[in-house]
């Protein structure tokens, strides 16, 4: 397993994540002082993005299962709810949310599906899902 996004487990295959981007920001608040340099007050930890670049080949074996994760991919995304994200080696990266996913399919198919799949998810770090919601969520995590 490389990652495991909510209920989502994304390994080398079907589903297959090739590139991962991280960007972690710092917020300043600028002072504005006529005639010098403009300091910079910390006021906290900024938004923490990342970015997973992966393919699926929904015409090699396990096609069904690839596409299957496009779908609850895109019901994470419409669900607003924050995922637990999990890398490979155990390591708990925390909760995020999925704020876009990105499909790009090349070579179709007769039935119009892309023998190559593109995908592009981008997340952000969000707080904790609120308790109400929180038994629903680790209920799916444990299948």
């Amino acid at each position: 397993m490389l990652y495991m996004l909510g209920p989502l487990k994304i390994e080398v295959w079907p589903f297959n994540v090739e590139n991962v981007d991280e960007l972690g920001g710092t917020d300043f608040a600028i002072k504005p002082i006529a005639g010098a340099e403009q300091p910079a007050e910390y006021v906290g930890e900024g938004a923490n993005e990342l970015r997973l670049d992966g393919k699926i080949w929904p015409s090699e074996r396990d096609g069904d299962a690839a596409l299957t994760s496009l779908e609850v991919l895109t019901q994470m995304r419409v669900s607003g709810r924050p995922q637990y994200l999990m890398r490979g080696d155990g390591r708990a990266m925390g909760w995020y949310s999925v704020m876009s996913v990105a499909v790009r399919s090349s070579n179709l198919e007769r039935d119009g599906i892309g023998r190559k799949v593109s995908v592009t998810i981008e997340l952000r770090r969000s707080p904790g899902p609120a308790s109400q919601d929180f038994f629903s969520i680790v209920s799916r995590l444990a299948g």
